[in-house]
């Protein structure tokens, strides 16, 4: 299933909420570049590109784009005061030193154990797996944003992932159109669900053991 605008800005939105003041973050491709439009005024945070670039900022506005100036998916982007240019020698020994607070990914699958299938769907032609590797063993805290399910209704959370790893056992946190659920040594916890769906709903639509918290927001 195919999700709207608003749906991806909703997203992006609550994975905005994970970012905290002082943090150094990266952005895949996809719905997680939204992120960055969402980031309250009042926290700095410096956001990295694997092209090069610390202080990445809010999209520009459409007119005002720099052609020179994209993030590692061709995008363009704005940077903020104290940003810095490098080369992606410099980027990725930034990521493969365990510099990153959070990477925010999109994925095909995320399995209960938190592996993540994100870089290649056999038969398909892609342009490479990029930083994804990098990224998803690194980072200190991988938060993966994705539709609950794919076009054809079948779930991406799912027991073992059946498509090409990317890493395994390394996602932390699944925000989708559906819920939040966080990946724990004991499981998938469901911790939160959007409207206008309920608990039910979401069990429904993963294919996987959900254990539901105390709470559900």
């Amino acid at each position: 299933m195919g999700m709207g605008v608003s749906v991806r800005e909703a997203i992006a939105k609550r994975a905005a909420e994970e970012i905290k003041d002082g943090m150094v973050v990266n952005l895949g491709i996809g719905i997680p570049t939204l992120v960055a439009n969402y980031i309250s005024p009042n926290i700095n945070v410096m956001f990295h590109a694997e092209n090069g670039v610390l202080g990445t900022g809010p999209a520009p506005q459409k007119g005002e784009e720099d052609a020179n100036l994209c993030n590692a998916g061709g995008i363009p982007m704005t940077i903020v005061p104290g940003a810095s240019y490098f080369d992606s020698t410099l980027a990725f020994g930034i990521i493969r030193r365990g510099l990153l607070d959070v990477t925010i990914l999109g994925a095909f699958e995320v399995s209960q154990n938190g592996d993540l299938a994100n870089w290649i769907v056999p038969g398909k032609i892609v342009s490479g797996m990029g930083g994804a590797v990098d990224l998803a063993q690194k980072a200190k805290k991988v938060i993966v944003l994705m539709n609950h399910t794919d076009k054809h209704g079948n779930p991406k959370i799912v027991r073992e992932c059946t498509l090409p790893l990317t890493a395994e056992r390394c996602v932390n946190l699944i925000i989708t159109d559906m819920a939040v659920i966080e990946v724990t040594k004991k499981g998938l916890n469901l911790i939160e669900v959007k409207e206008p769906y309920t608990v039910d709903d979401v069990i429904n639509a993963t294919g996987a053991e959900l254990h539901i918290a105390d709470f559900v927001k």
